[in-house]
Parts: C-alpha cells; sequence; structure tokens
C-alpha cells in the first residue's frame, strides 16, 4: 500500500506519468508468453488459453484472528462479485526471531490459500520481503531492526535473511498455485521498491530467481508505487523505463479525492486515463510495458486512517464506496485494466501490536466489507461490476472501438469491442467524469448488427456524479443483445430457456433491444412494458421505466425462451448469482449448489425475508432446512426465511482493578533485567557521545511497552532529567524518581509523517539532590516502528530510550552516570506465548505476570465500578468476566465501547490496552482518538460462553483522566454464518512460557 504518499498526492497520481512508444500494431502482436496453465499476451491474462478479467480484492489474513472466519470474508468476496483475492504476508507475523518461523493457528497461511481455492477464487499472492501495508516496519520482523545491512538492497545480510523468510513462505505459495492443484495466479516479489540502483537490481535479480528456484512458476511481478515505470520488464519497448526481472509490469493508485477534516467526502479529481484513452493511447497510458496486460496491483477501495483524526472510515466508504466504484473502476475496464485489485476489499483490525506508528488498531479502511465483517452499499454495487464481467467473458481483452458520438458535451462513451466476437462495452460518464450535472443524451455507434442512435425513444440521462455500464453486439445464453441502456448484473441458463437481470436508475427510461429471425411472441409477466418489432433488422425493442420490477417473457423468433427481469437499482442488488440459480431476497448468499435433485443454499439474513429462486430444481433448502417454496406466475419460486433472534448483551457493571506499576517502587526486584550497555547498535538514529546503547531492540524487545530503571547517584546540582526517546506517533513516557511521578511526555500524532521521536524533560523532586543511591523508572508505551517505504531504513529508527541525562539549572548537563537496566515481553524474541504471537504482548508488569489472560485468579483484587472517579499515576489494571448467548446459528459482530461513541475524543487524557479473552485487541487513546469501538472476532470471543476483558489503563493521575465507562455493544446480526471455533492459546499464566 502507497502508504507514505499522501492525499495530496493521490490527486497528482491521476496525471500519467508516461507517454506510450508503441504503436496499436505492436501491442496486439504481442507474443504469448506461457507459464503452465496462466498464459498473458498484451491485452489480458490468460487462464486454460481463456481470456480473464482478473476482478479481484485484497485481504489480509494476520489482520483477523479468527481462521474460521477468513472464510467468511473469501465467500463475502465471491458474492459481491471478485473472482480473485490478493494476500499480503507479514514476514514479521510468522518470525519473532532470527531462524524461528511459525505458520501454525492463526499463521496458517496454508489453510487460506486452501480456502480460497475451495470457494472459488483465484489467488494473487504478495509475499514481500517487504510489503508495508500500514504494518509496524512495513511487514520486517522485529530482529530485522538490528541488522547494519541496508534493507531491500543486495547486502548479503539482508539478502541472506530475507531469503530465510522466502524458503518457507515460497514452499507454501508453490503447493498451491495453479500449476499444482491450486488457486494462485500471480505473485509479487517485492513491493514499491521506488529506488532504483544498481543494488536493487541485483536485489531484483535475486528475489526473481529465488522465487522461481523455490518453485514459482507462475508469473511474477512488482507493484510499481505509482505509475513510474519501475522495474518493467526487460522485454519492453519503452526506452525511458528502469527495467527488472519481472515478467509484468504492475502499479497502484489512489486517485479520487479524500475526505475533509470536517469527515466530509470531496469529489476530487476525474477518474484518470491509464490506458487506451490516455496519452499515446493504445493501452500504452497503462503501462510502460505494451507487450504485457495492463495491471493495477492497487487501486484505491478505501484510505486508511490516522491518530488524531475526526475518524474517516465512514467518510472514506462513501468517498470510495457508490458512485465511485462506478466512475473509477469502470473507467479502468474500459480503458483495458484487465487485471485489477481493490485496496482493501477488507480491512480488518490490526490488532496488538501490528499498527505502524501512524494508524490506530482499526484497519477497516473504508473498504466494501466493513471491519465487523458487514456488506457496505459498496459492496452490493461491486456485486454488480462483477455480475456484468462474470456474464459476459467478451470483456476480457478488448481493444478500443472506433468512437461513439454522444449527443450531449457534458457526456462521454468509451467505446471497447472484443477482437474475438466484436462484442462491445460502453462506459458512460460525464465529461469529465467528476461532473455532477443533468444531462439527456443519446448514443450514435457502429455496433456489430449495424448503425445505431439508441435509445430510440426517449434519451437515457446521466444525473450527478455516476456511469453506466453498457453492453451492446453480445450473445448470451443464445440470446442476442444488440444493445441496451439498462445495466447487465446476472444471466442464468435454465433448462430450455435463459434468464437475464438488468437494471438501471429508479424512474429513468430504459430500452432494450434483442435480435430474432422473426417476431417473437412478448407477455409482460409483472410491471409495465411496452414492445415493437423492427422486421427490416429483426429487432425487438422493449421500452420500459427502471422502478421496481417488471418482468418480460420473450418466446419464438427463432430463439430459446427469455425471461427478462428489469429492475430499478435498490431492487437489482437484492440478487445474487451463485452456481446454478439467481437468489432474490437474503441479506447474503453463500453458496447454491444441486444434489440430489435439491438445490442446496446458504446465507444470511438480517430479518424476516421472502425468498425468490431462479434454479433447475424445484426443491430447495436454505441453511441445511428444506424450504417450503410456492411456484408463481413468473416462473420462479417463494418461499420466507426466519430473521435472526435479538441478542441481549451483558451490562459490565463489576470490575476488580489492581496497580499494574510495581516498578516505580524504588524497592522493586529488578534483579533479573537485562542491564543496558553494550548491546550493537544498528539504529539509524544518533546517539550524543558516551551514551550506552539504551533502544529497546538492541535486546530484543521490538512492540509494545518498555520499562526501564536507572540508578544515580544524587547531586545538588541535578534539577532536571532530559529523556530522548523514540516512541512512534501518539507514543509516550512516563517517569519517576524514587517511586514519586514526576511527569508524562506523549509524541504528537497525526499526517503527512507522525513526529516519531521526541525530547522530554522534567524537574526532579528535591530528594534527588540528596546523596545516595536514587532510582528512576520509566515506562515508555512504542507505538510501532516507521514503515520503509523510501528505501532509507527509516525503520531503524530509534525506539525506547536514545539518551538520557541529568541536568543542572538552565539545561546544563553534568557527569552523572545513570546505571539502566530494561525490560520488555517477557522472554523477549522467545516468546512466552507463542500461539497469540508477536504481535500480542509487551512489557507491562501486568502483561509479564498474565494479568491479561481469562484464567488469571483476580479475587484478591478489589472490586469497582466504571466510569472510574480516579486514577493514580501509571497504570492501573481492571477486568470483568461475561458470558454470552448468541443464539446458535446466527452471526453476530459483538464489540467493546468507551465512553461516549459519538464523539472522536474525549476530554480525559488516558490510554487502555484492551485484551478479551488474552487477546490484545487494541489499543484506545482517549484524548487522541478517534476509535471508541473495538470489534472483537467470534472465536476471540466466546459467543456461547464465558469470556474476560482485562484494560492496563494508563494516565498522569491528573482529575479527571480516568476510565470511562465499558461496555458491549452489537454492530451487527444476522441468522447464518459459517461455523467458528475458539481459537486455542493459554489461558492461564501458567501456561505460558515462563522466562529462563
Amino acid at each position: 500500500m502507497r502508504s507514505a504518499l499522501l492525499a495530496t498526492l493521490m490527486v497528482a497520481a491521476a496525471t500519467p506519468a508516461l507517454a506510450q512508444t508503441a504503436s496499436p500494431t505492436e501491442n496486439l502482436a504481442a507474443p504469448v508468453k506461457t507459464f503452465g496453465r496462466v498464459s498473458y499476451d498484451a491485452r489480458s491474462l490468460m487462464i486454460d488459453g481463456k481470456r480473464q478479467v482478473i476482478w479481484s480484492s485484497e485481504f489480509h489474513p494476520f489482520r483477523l484472528p479468527s481462521p474460521d472466519l477468513w472464510r467468511d470474508i473469501l465467500q463475502k468476496m465471491k458474492a459481491s462479485g471478485f473472482n480473485t483475492v490478493a494476500i499480503y504476508f507479514d514476514w514479521g507475523y510468522h518470525s519473532p526471531k532470527q531462524g524461528v518461523y511459525d505458520f501454525t493457528g492463526i499463521r496458517d497461511v496454508e489453510r487460506v490459500l486452501t480456502m480460497a481455492k475451495e470457494e472459488g477464487l483465484y489467488v494473487i499472492t504478495r509475499a514481500g520481503p517487504y510489503v508495508n501495508a500500514e504494518l509496524s516496519r512495513g511487514g520486517f520482523p522485529g530482529w530485522l531492526v538490528n541488522q547494519r545491512g541496508k534493507a531491500r538492497t543486495d547486502d548479503p545480510a539482508y539478502m541472506a535473511a530475507a531469503d530465510e523468510w522466502l524458503t518457507r513462505i515460497d514452499a507454501i505459495i508453490a503447493r498451491h498455485q495453479i500449476n499444482s492443484g491450486g488457486s494462485v495466479i500471480l505473485h509479487q516479489i517485492e513491493n514499491e521498491l521506488a529506488l532504483t540502483t544498481p543494488a536493487q537490481r541485483r536485489y531484483m535479480d535475486h528475489l526473481y530467481a529465488k522465487a522461481r528456484a523455490d518453485g514459482i512458476t507462475v508469473p511474477i511481478f512488482h507493484n510499481d508505487q505509482g505509475r513510474n515505470g519501475d522495474w518493467v520488464p526487460e522485454s519492453s519497448t519503452v526506452a525511458q523505463v528502469v527495467k527488472g526481472p519481472n515478467d509484468l509490469y504492475a502499479f497502484d493508485g489512489y486517485p479520487g479525492g479524500t475526505c475533509t477534516v470536517a469527515g466530509k467526502p470531496t469529489r476530487g479529481s476525474a477518474a484518470p486515463d491509464w490506458g487506451f484513452y490516455g496519452p499515446g493511447g493504445a493501452k500504452g497510458g497503462a503501462s510502460a510495458s505494451p507487450d504485457t496486460p495492463a495491471f493495477l496491483a492497487e487501486f484505491g477501495g478505501g484510505w486508511f486512517d490516522y491518530w488524531g483524526s475526526n475518524g474517516g472510515y465512514a467518510c472514506n466508504a462513501i468517498q470510495r464506496g457508490k458512485r465511485f466504484q462506478r466512475v473509477f473502476y469502470g473507467t479502468n475496464l474500459a480503458n483495458g485494466i484487465d487485471i485489477h485489485s481493490v485496496y482493501m476489499g477488507y480491512g480488518g483490525t490490526s490488532w496488538g501490536w501490528l499498527p505502524a506508528p501512524v494508524v490506530f488498531t482499526s484497519y477497516d479502511y473504508g473498504s466494501a466489507i466493513s471491519e465487523g465483517r458487514g456488506l457496505r452499499d459498496k459492496a452490493l454495487e461491486m456485486k454488480q461490476l462483477g455480475g456484468l464481467i462474470a456474464s459476459v467473458p467478451d470483456l476480457a481483452g478488448m481493444i478500443a472501438a472506433a468512437p461513439a458520438t454522444v449527443s450531449s458535451a457534458n457526456v462521454q462513451a468509451y467505446h471497447n469491442r472484443s477482437l474475438e466476437t466484436d462484442a462491445r462495452f460502453l462506459m458512460v460518464t460525464h465529461k469529465p467524469s467528476n461532473g455532477a450535472t443533468d444531462d439527456a443524451f443519446t448514443i450514435t455507434a457502429d455496433l456489430p448488427d449495424g448503425r445505431y442512435t439508441f435509445p430510440q425513444a426517449q434519451p437515457m440521462r446521466l444525473t450527478g456524479f455516476d456511469a453506466k455500464w453498457l453492453v451492446a453486439g453480445v450473445t448470451l445464453l443464445g440470446q442476442r443483445l444488440v444493445y441496451s441502456t439498462s445495466e447487465l448484473q446476472a444471466t442464468l441458463p435454465l433448462a430450455g430457456s435463459s434468464l437475464m437481470l438488468l437494471y438501471g436508475r429508479a424512474g429513468e427510461p430504459g430500452e432494450t433491444a434483442l435480435r430474432y429471425a422473426s417476431a417473437p411472441s412478448v407477455h409482460i409477466l409483472e410491471g409495465q412494458a411496452t414492445s415493437r418489432f423492427d422486421a427490416a433488422r429483426g429487432d425487438l425493442i422493449l421500452d420500459y421505466t427502471h422502478q421496481g420490477r417488471t418482468v418480460v417473457r420473450i418466446e419464438g423468433g427463432g430463439r430459446p425462451p427469455l425471461t427478462l427481469i428489469l429492475a430499478d437499482e435498490a431492487e437489482a442488488v437484492r440478487y445474487w448469482r451463485q452456481g446454478p440459480a439467481l437468489v432474490r431476497g437474503p441479506a447474503l448468499v453463500r453458496h447454491a449448489a444441486l444434489t440430489r435433485g435439491t438445490l442446496a443454499l446458504t446465507g444470511d439474513t438480517s430479518d424476516q425475508t421472502p425468498i425468490e429462486i431462479w434454479a433447475p430444481a424445484g426443491k430447495a433448502s436454505w441453511n441445511g432446512k428444506p424450504l417450503a417454496t410456492s411456484p408463481t406466475a413468473i416462473g420462479s419460486r417463494t418461499a420466507t426465511l426466519p430473521g435472526p433472534a435479538p441478542i441481549t448483551l451483558p451490562a459490565l457493571t463489576v470490575w476488580r482493578t489492581a496497580d499494574g506499576t510495581p516498578e516505580a517502587d524504588p524497592r522493586f526486584d529488578d534483579s533479573r533485567w537485562q542491564v543496558a550497555a553494550g548491546a550493537p547498535y544498528a539504529s539509524i538514529t544518533a546517539r550524543p557521545d558516551g551514551q550506552p546503547n539504551l533502544l529497546a531492540d538492541a535486546y530484543g524487545f521490538h512492540d509494545g511497552d518498555i520499562l526501564y530503571r536507572g540508578r544515580f547517584s544524587g547531586s545538588p546540582d541535578a534539577k532536571q532529567i532530559a529523556l530522548y526517546y523514540g516512541a512512534g506517533g501518539s507514543g509516550m513516557l512516563q517517569v519517576w524518581v524514587d517511586g514519586a511521578f514526576v511527569g508524562q511526555h506523549e509524541l504528537p500524532s497525526g499526517l503527512p509523517r507522525p513526529i516519531t521521536t521526541g525530547l522530554a524533560r522534567f524537574d526532579l523532586p528535591a530528594a534527588a539532590q540528596a546523596p545516595g543511591e536514587h532510582v528512576v523508572t520509566v515506562m515508555l508505551r512504542n507505538n510501532g516502528h516507521n514503515w520503509d517505504l523510501d528505501v532509507d531504513d527509516f525503520h531503524k529508527e530509534a525506539r525506547g530510550l536514545i539518551s538520557a541525562s541529568i541536568e543542572a539549572p538552565g539545561g546544563r548537563s553534568f557527569a552523572v552516570p545513570i546505571a539502566w537496566k530494561i525490560q520488555g515481553r517477557t522472554g523477549g524474541e522467545a516468546l512466552a506465548d507463542p500461539a497469540r504471537g508477536p504481535a500480542n504482548s509487551g512489557g507491562q508488569y501486568g502483561e509479564r505476570m498474565g494479568w491479561h489472560l481469562p484464567g488469571f485468579d483476580d479475587r484478591r483484587w478489589a472490586t469497582t465500578t466504571l466510569p472510574a472517579t480516579s486514577a493514580k499515576p501509571g497504570t492501573s489494571w481492571y477486568r470483568t468476566s461475561f458470558t454470552l448467548a448468541v443464539p446458535k446459528g446466527q452471526d453476530a459482530t459483538i464489540a467493546v465501547a468507551f465512553g461516549d461513541t459519538t464523539t472522536p475524543r474525549s476530554v480525559a487524557k488516558y490510554r487502555a490496552l484492551l485484551f478479551v479473552n488474552g487477546w490484545n485487541m487494541g489499543q484506545f487513546i482517549a484524548h487522541i482518538g478517534p476509535q471508541r469501538v473495538f470489534p472483537i472476532p467470534e472465536g476471540i470471543l466466546n459467543h456461547r460462553g464465558p469470556n474476560s476483558i482485562a484494560l492496563a489503563v494508563t494516565s498522569d493521575g491528573a482529575p479527571g483522566d480516568a476510565l470511562e465507562a465499558v461496555k458491549l455493544v452489537t454492530l451487527r446480526n444476522m441468522r447464518g454464518g459459517i461455523p467458528v471455533s475458539p481459537v486455542a492459546a493459554p489461558t492461564r499464566p501458567d501456561q505460558l512460557i515462563q522466562e529462563k
């Protein structure tokens, strides 16, 4: 993900970066290159020799730590019209220590690849070594921070480390390639490697050779950070590009505006013409590699949100939602971009310490599938475009056709054709495409069945920011569609007949022309429509208004019977084309399969819902139970589906609490802590001369909170302590001297790059000036490592204390040595809790003692209620337990909410780590925000049994800076879903691996 390029650059990305030097003839003459079952030419990818539009969206399994729910997301992607899923793999998620790798449990990527194949999805694998993805270190493991060799170059130490990872992940991917019986069709070897030095060219050559040596046989690509022409295949005929060993050139793009500070969407720029209709034309505008298919490895399906915002995900869901998708994704398809992946399809949760410093826990992204796994309206619109792509295979490999003439100067029509069948695709938008006027128009074009000006009756309308995806001159299921001003969503073959679903905007006229050898008979089964037959051309022309639903039956005329469903947009999104069936009504249809004469349907309902089915079978079942269906006059069968029962959530009324910062006491026993002094230093952050290496990474503490204890001798001049530290965006530290709290310091948040290091000064208590030994305690919140997007080793910026000095009045330092010890999570790189992995734990005392686990015995803790009336400086722990009783057969998303959820931030200044059944499900920072609601996936949360919540609440102790009310909320409640098992992990402290 092109994270470090900000919203200001998203608009700039719409400006083409390359001119085309190859002619259209050269592009069309490009040879086919074959990689087993996958092949390609200049126009498209092919699977088993058949052209395919690869319509993909991104999913990160590591952002959903409940493996059973991976299938839920994949099913929803397939139901939303995608035929492919793109998957990032996070190196650091699997490797807590050099040489140690884990692909079990929540890290079982083999399982997600198997699921994708079972759900009928192709897979694009994106294995790193670097992925970015708004992850801490951009996906690099923590231990790599201690490596002196420059990352993402041919430095031998770095390449050896990368090979360690690639050997393991490549072997898994190789087993799941389409050439080995799986469904992986494309493989990415690096991400957004913008600099192109000789060292990087050698590095890229090595990555390509490594993938091939590891058994990767499908085409290999790199994702360019914008359409810059970096790392195009060597075979490219374009001179002014940086070439590399890849088979395909791919790029990413996030044009189209963003959201305002007030949280309102902007229309932004027009959709860019990165293809046929851009500079150079004939596909060259899309690619610096005219002999390979146009490939958008990431196209904005939302945008990430950051600490301190007003909460942008709801806005992003609108900004890159309905209508944006019509205009921008449709323009990409019209421009010949036949490999197209939406980032993100499902964003999920950056739980634990996964996030990079700029982002908070939620990675909802405003995507089609929300963090809580609900289908947004934009997913339903994607279902319509995906349905068009699935229904009209002729769309794959189309080229620009002769221009179509539009009667309105405010409207444009992209006009493409298939070289194989001459089928047409007309993408209609405003001119420019971000226009928002209300325009009536007709189109004149030379179509395969003749020259037409259509519609022939009432003009079409384009109202506001919108687009239409029209097809013409296409043969579908034995029917000849001459043209239609309605958009095609689905087709279905039935015994001896066929079915088509077309739709348009409510209230707008529609016109569809079908070709027959002689006049057929037309029966209006529902709604209103008129028809006429043009005997000279053989065209049956239907006129109607998109209002609710009209159903027309056409028989005779030399073709099989045809049923047309002509719907408005709200009606059309209620239909699901799955397997051998078209189904109307449910909130989701997951699967449809014929089994021994019965149509077995699975899916979800949000309330009691009528269901209508078109299918070859007369019998049907829903989620394993028979359906009592009745026939209708329009050839369907109907029944009624039950909805979910309401869910009653318990109130979290009884809490237990304990002090969580015993390290502040000068008598605390730190004898087993590491001495922080002479560890090797590999950070890019300079430290002052004479200072020991205090950085947490050097001692194996890469994630979460870090504790320091230092001892110094008192002096009359000891007036202040100065601490230079690194902690990421919104990171912080707290300081005690001899048990007295002396203060707290926070780093700022926000874009473009959060300030991730800072200098804090605190006045020392008078007691520190007395002779003898004094103890300083520092608790430091590390909010993640930077990414390495610019290949500058930015991920090696310091985390933890960089320097510490005692100062006299006026800030003058003097020679008072401080002897430091350091402690982070138990075991450091040797995980005490391998099941939950390196992202779960930090160095808080309560974490080291297992207070976050559901089986911890807290009976000796004091009881309390929330909201808290006060807080002590430091960290206080709160625990509660509760039981859920979600009815069986229901799929709910339940969340933990803090305080007033109508506002992005509080007056109260505190932060809380949220542990649910031992899993670190995020960080709440009350006064920074914006996230207040934390969805907890089933599997982590026990929907039918006991649960625990533990909160590590850190405050400065000032009046009012105390924990607000905490409650459970239901974000969605559906009848249906899939079976979900609890995720296995330790439940008691004695089950953790003890540090030796």
